[in-house]
């Protein structure tokens, strides 16, 4: 907390208003079973990959860690495998895979 305090001092305010005060307030888009359900952001605002790109071996070595979680799919014998840090900016990759439209969703 000392060094929290000392940051702050150090580097000034810079927010004149909570962070509640400075969003915009959820609007309720529907109700189901009696519980409102709400619309945080707008239609659009997470874009799709709609045609993605792939890598194979040392290419994909050079822009991965061995240990960076990815989320896979094989379809008829053909695999993929989709980055979920690519997937929490977009949260859904739509692709074809042999011929079968899949949504990879995050």
């Amino acid at each position: 907390m000392k060094f929290l305090i000392g940051l702050t001092t150090a580097l000034g305010i810079l927010a004149v208003q909570p962070v509640e005060a400075q969003r915009p307030k959820p609007q309720v888009v529907a109700k189901i079973d009696g519980d409102e359900v709400y619309q945080v952001l707008p239609l659009g605002a997470i874009p799709a990959v709609d045609d993605p790109a792939f890598v194979r071996g040392d290419a994909a070595n050079a822009q991965m860690k061995a240990d960076e979680p990815v989320l896979g799919i094989v379809v008829e014998g053909q695999a993929r495998a989709y980055s979920l840090w690519q997937l929490d900016a977009h949260e859904i990759i739509n692709d074809e895979i042999s011929g079968t439209a899949i949504a990879a969703t995050w």
